[in-house]
């Protein structure tokens, strides 16, 4: 029996890539399957606030039992963690395009170009909410490369891989990325648990 879950998001990568990464012994539904059309408030100051945010807005509003949200961004040393939990609206909108520009920019001439990818998932189940957070680090290059993936992949490379993430293969990127680490012990504690 499949395990129903609706997954705080109307992004048909990042759903396409968690679906990949649980398989079928789950069952994703996104946002608009629920028809919920409204954007979820992401006011918190941290990934864990924006993750819990998401999975008790539908519990409120939408009387989901079993849900999980998450909240990802890109944490760059040389900038003092930004562009953190801004990752999607860096530059003041949520084109990617520009944000990616933003941070280019923010980076020229520097020589520490580490950085990292993080991922926290809030998993609200039968009444109870539990977290589980991947990160993977890296660096940011000073080109983009790469058409594959999505936010910032194009200028980061993982550490100890020659390729940034948009280079990369859905499924090489996601043996390795932030969320496949988050996701992955999301169903792992899944897997012991009867619904």
């Amino acid at each position: 029996m499949k395990i129903e879950l609706v997954f705080a998001t109307n992004n048909a990568h990042k759903l396409g890539e968690v679906q990949a990464m649980v398989g079928d012994k789950f069952l994703l539904q996104s946002l608009s399957e629920i028809n919920c059309h409204e954007d979820i408030p992401e006011t918190g100051v941290t990934f864990h606030e924006n993750a819990k945010q998401k999975t008790d807005y539908l519990v409120k509003n939408y009387q989901v039992i079993n849900c999980f949200g998450d909240d990802s961004g890109l944490l760059i040393d040389a900038l003092d963690g930004e562009p953190g939990v801004y990752s999607a609206r860096y530059s003041g909108s949520r084109d990617m395009a520009a944000n990616i520009n933003l941070v280019m920019q923010r980076m020229a001439g520097k020589a520490n170009r580490s950085a990292r990818f993080k991922t926290v998932i809030s998993l609200y189940l039968n009444g109870a909410q539990y977290f589980f957070e991947g990160s993977v680090e890296g660096t940011i290059i000073e080109e983009q490369r790469g058409t594959e993936g999505f936010g910032y992949d194009p200028i980061f490379i993982p550490l100890g891989a020659t390729k940034t993430f948009a280079e990369m293969s859905a499924s090489d990127k996601n043996a390795i990325s932030h969320r496949s680490i988050a996701i992955g012990k999301m169903v792992d504690f899944l897997k012991d648990i009867k619904l």
